[in-house]
């Protein structure tokens, strides 16, 4: 089968020479020879064609009617933010080896400019697909169900009315347009933020003028205009630019949308604080390159020229689509109270050896890993009551003198990074171990480590050259019978919002 080693092939790691290749001998007579064959160039898979096709397996659960429709536009949503991350890191560092001379042929034997080249080929074949299923199957199930995207020219007098005066209210006083002229240069655009380029006219020199309007990401991206039908925020912004710009006359407008390389490279052997360096290369990766522009395809061929001039993209980088731009937004349309469109609320139960028995307090977890050891399924085993419910016990038991523990993702409001605190101010010996190279919670885990520091927790800011991204927690009790260790091993980060919906393994064991 294409893709897989000969059968019972292994690494001849005392004959270097051979690697790569089968052996075949044949005896014939009294002499033997031995043929090396080599084995087929195409047993490689591409690394990057291999992501785009898992990518497309989520486009598929959107296309797929037999899912929920609320459930769909959260697929469409989740393929948008997973295409946006793929080239804000996986073709922004190709396109980066590529221009430093670096890059190499790939693993599948394909030269990285042709790698580049199946990148453009495969994702806008996914890009029309997620189109179309957006526009022909999504919106057209939600009209059915009474929820409709309608865009501006499609309001009711009484919804436009209301939406501009929501507009005047909520809206205009946040916005900034930037015009460009010999005095005011081209503006940054910031990476993923959906803009208006708008060409105004001055009626009394007739010149016309390039502005751009960004729109505000911390606004909802779909506006309700009554209790189920939601405008595009940039629609509503486009119908009252004559606001923004007094005097001149509007001759044109279209949304775009740029991407930039955000992927943090830090030259971690040269750096003497890995900390520092890496937060020096945070506050440049909002000013990388851009790897890839959205346009609608109503843009102007001069505007988009004027765009591609100016943010120094090429053709290839151009994804020109059927509007609205930035599907990832449909997260908010998935939210609504619509359960009968939503799959079956889902609630993780707590593990057998762990569940509650007929008393005022909670099950003893370190009691229960002293007799055997338990393994946790999530989400189908609840997160909150065996993994975060025996950190929080260790950091409240006094016969416990120590926690370490890994740390690659956490949430916002963490309850483990609570429970590491409590037990280094009730005076444990707590060691954690922040990731802080975790890609896009680079910030949020120095924060926590920062946090712990404060607590007094000993912190390690993972290891030079490596990315630390095991899960463990070892708890260290002193036990009648002498010190002993309780371990937690798992698949899945120390996350609870994530450990209700990813399904991973882990074991809590004393098991020496």
């Amino acid at each position: 089968m294409p893709g897989l080693y000969p059968l019972g092939h292994r690494r001849d790691v005392s004959r270097p020479g051979l690697i790569g290749h089968h052996r075949e001998v044949t005896t014939t007579g009294s002499q033997a020879s031995t043929e090396v064959t080599p084995l087929p160039a195409e047993r490689f898979l591409d690394r990057e064609s291999s992501w785009l096709a898992f990518n497309e397996r989520v486009l598929e659960l959107a296309e797929d009617p037999a899912i929920p429709l609320l459930e769909r536009a959260r697929f469409l949503a989740i393929f948008s933010s997973n295409l946006d991350e793929f080239f804000m890191v996986r073709v922004a560092g190709l396109k980066r080896r590529m221009a430093t001379g670096i890059a190499v042929k790939s693993a599948s034997g394909q030269q990285p400019r042709a790698v580049l080249g199946n990148i453009w080929d495969q994702t806008r074949k996914l890009v029309d697909r997620q189109s179309d299923c957006f526009h022909h199957q999504v919106v057209a199930g939600l009209l059915d169900e009474g929820i409709e995207i309608p865009r501006w020219a499609d309001l009711t007098i009484d919804e436009a009315d209301a939406t501009t005066e929501l507009f005047r209210t909520e809206i205009f006083p946040v916005l900034t347009p930037l015009a460009v002229d010999p005095a005011h240069p081209f503006p940054y655009i910031s990476g993923l933020s959906l803009n208006l380029a708008v060409v105004v006219r001055n009626p009394a020199s007739e010149a016309e003028l390039f502005a751009r309007v960004k729109v505000p990401p911390l606004l909802p991206r779909f506006l309700p205009v009554s209790p189920s039908r939601f405008v595009p925020l940039e629609d509503v912004i486009a119908a009252h630019l004559q606001d923004l710009f007094p005097g001149m006359d509007i001759l044109q407008h279209h949304t775009f949308r740029v991407t930039r390389n955000e992927d943090v490279e830090v030259e971690e052997d040269d750096a003497e604080n890995l900390l520092d360096a890496l937060e020096r290369e945070l506050t440049r990766r909002r000013f990388g390159p851009p790897v890839r522009l959205e346009v609608e395809d109503t843009i102007e061929p001069y505007v988009l020229d004027l765009l591609m001039r100016e943010l120094q993209v090429t053709q290839d980088e151009v994804f020109s689509v059927q509007g609205p731009l930035d599907l990832s937004g449909l997260q908010a349309i998935a939210a609504l109270p619509r359960e009968d469109l939503k799959f079956p609320t889902f609630l993780p139960k707590t593990h057998p050896m762990l569940a509650e028995v007929e008393t005022s307090s909670p099950p003893d977890v370190i009691g229960a890993m002293r007799h055997r050891d338990i393994l946790l399924h999530h989400p189908y085993d609840s997160f909150a009551t065996s993994v975060q419910r025996f950190l929080e016990q260790a950091a409240a038991d006094p016969k416990v003198l120590a926690i370490k523990q890994t740390l690659y993702r956490t949430s916002g409001d963490s309850p483990i990074v609570d429970a590491l605190v409590e037990a280094a101010e009730a005076g444990k010996q707590v060691l954690a171990v922040v990731e802080i190279k975790a890609r896009f919670d680079e910030e949020a885990n120095i924060t926590w480590a920062r946090t712990l520091e404060q607590a007094g927790v000993h912190v390690v800011y993972g290891l030079v050259g490596l990315k630390t991204h095991c899960k463990l927690s070892m708890v260290v009790r002193r036990d009648s019978d002498g010190l002993r260790r309780y371990t937690h091993i798992g698949t899945g980060n120390y996350h609870p919002k994530t450990a209700r919906s990813y399904e991973d393994l882990g074991l809590l064991t004393a098991d020496p």
